[in-house]
C-alpha cells in the first residue's frame, strides 16, 4: 500500500497521516504530481490545525479514507511555476486554503463560490481529477493549481496568518454575505474558540459594535481586553440575556455542540440575523414563531469562494489580523488533538512543518 503510494506520483512527497479511525498520526511516505502548467509547487513553511481535522481522523463525519494527511491552513513559499501560471512566480509567499479543485463551469463557480460548486475538491481525503487521493497540508510540499492558490502579502505573518485560511474565511464570508459589516452595527459572536476569535477580530476591524456570548464566565477579561470585544455576556445568566434582548443586528454562532437557538435568536432586533458556521452532530431545535414576530432570519454560511479569501487575506493584511496561535512541532501533533478535544488551545495550534518534519 504505502510503496504504490509513494509511486503514485512523479514527486516523492513526506508527511504524517492517520491510517485508522484511532485518529493516531505519524511518518508517511507518498508522492505528490510534478508541476503542470497551470500548477503553483510550494514548500510547506507552516500548517493550521483545524477542528475539521480532528473529526476526519477519527473518521466522526462516516466519510474518511484512510490513509488521510490532514491539514487545509498551509501557507509556504512557492518552489516552481507552470509555463501558463500568471498569477505567482518563484519565491512568492502563498497558501491553500479548505479547496483545490471545482468544476469551474457552473453557476456557482461562475459568480466566484466555487466552495458551493456541486464538484468542489476538498484540499484532503478526497479524489482529485486524475482519480489520486487529495492530500494535506502536514506534509513537505503541496501542488496546487493557481486558482486555488492564495497570495500572502508579504507583511502578513505566515505563521499567523494560516488559520485565517479557514477559520479566517469562514467568518469574514458570512460578515460581507449577510451585510453584517456595517460600521456601528451590533455583533454578537457565540463562542470564543478558534472561529470566535477570527470573528471578533474582523467585526472590530470592520468598525462594529461586538459582544460575546458564552458559558465561560472565566473568557470575560480575554474577549474584552485581549481581542477588543465591546461586552461580554454569559449565555446561562437568563437575567444579562433578558437585559440584550432585541439589541443586536447579527449574530455568528460558531459553535459546534448542541445548544439552544431560541435565546439567540431572542437578542436580534427586528430583521435580524442568525449565521451558524458551527457545525453540530446533532439537529437543532429550532422554533418558528420568534422568526415571524420579528421578521428574523437563520442562516448558514461554509468557507469562502478565491476571490472573496484573496480579499480577506488582503483585508486582514491591511488591518493586522492574524489568529493568535500555539505554535508547535510536528512530532507534537497527536498531543495537539487531545488537547483540542478538550478546547485547550488559545486560538489555534500551527504545525512548524519547516523546522520540525523530519523524513524517516
Amino acid at each position: 500500500m504505502a510503496m504504490s503510494l509513494e509511486g503514485e506520483h512523479s514527486v516523492k512527497a513526506f508527511g504524517w497521516a492517520a491510517r485508522d479511525s484511532s485518529g493516531h498520526l505519524s511518518p508517511f511516505k507518498f508522492s505528490r504530481r510534478a508541476t503542470g502548467e497551470k500548477d503553483v509547487t510550494f514548500t510547506v513553511l507552516y500548517c493550521g490545525i483545524c477542528h475539521s481535522d480532528l473529526h476526519n481522523v477519527k473518521n466522526e463525519w462516516g466519510i474518511t479514507s484512510y490513509p488521510v494527511v490532514p491539514g487545509h491552513e498551509i501557507v509556504g513559499v512557492v518552489t516552481e511555476v507552470g509555463t501558463k501560471v500568471t498569477k505567482f512566480k518563484v519565491g512568492d509567499k502563498v497558501g491553500v486554503g479548505c479547496m483545490v479543485g471545482s468544476c469551474r463551469s457552473c453557476a456557482n463557480c461562475k459568480e466566484d463560490v466555487e466552495n458551493y460548486c456541486p464538484k468542489m475538491i476538498f484540499t484532503y481525503g478526497v479524489k482529485y481529477y486524475d482519480g489520486t487521493t487529495t492530500y494535506g497540508g502536514y506534509s513537505d510540499i503541496m501542488v496546487s493549481d493557481e486558482h486555488f492558490v492564495i497570495k500572502i502579502p508579504d507583511n502578513l505573518p505566515l505563521d499567523g496568518g494560516a488559520p485565517l485560511l479557514c477559520a479566517g474565511i469562514t467568518v469574514y464570508s458570512p460578515l460581507k454575505y449577510y451585510g453584517l459589516d456595517k460600521a456601528g452595527m451590533h455583533l454578537g459572536v457565540v463562542g470564543l474558540g478558534g472561529l470566535g476569535h477570527m470573528a471578533v477580530k474582523f467585526a472590530k476591524a470592520m468598525g462594529l459594535k461586538v459582544t460575546v456570548i458564552s458559558t465561560s464566565p472565566n473568557k470575560k477579561k480575554e474577549a474584552m481586553d485581549h481581542l477588543g470585544a465591546d461586552a461580554f455576556l454569559i449565555s446561562r445568566n437568563t437575567e444579562e440575556m433578558e437585559l440584550a434582548m432585541g439589541t443586536m443586528d447579527g449574530i455568528i454562532d460558531t459553535v459546534s455542540a448542541v445548544h439552544a437557538l431560541l435565546p439567540l435568536i431572542g437578542l436580534l432586533k427586528t430583521n435580524g440575523k442568525l449565521v451558524m458556521v458551527g457545525a453540530p452532530e446533532k439537529p437543532l431545535e429550532l422554533a418558528v414563531f420568534p422568526l415571524l414576530l420579528g421578521r428574523k432570519m437563520v442562516g448558514g454560511s461554509g468557507f469562502g469562494g478565491m476571490k472573496e479569501t484573496q480579499e480577506m487575506i488582503d483585508f486582514a493584511a491591511k488591518h493586522n489580523i492574524v489568529a493568535d496561535i500555539e505554535v508547535i512541532p510536528m512530532d507534537y501533533v497527536n498531543t495537539a488533538m487531545e488537547r483540542l478535544l478538550k478546547a485547550d488551545v488559545k486560538y489555534r495550534f500551527v504545525i512548524d512543518i519547516a523546522n520540525s518534519l523530519k523524513p524517516f
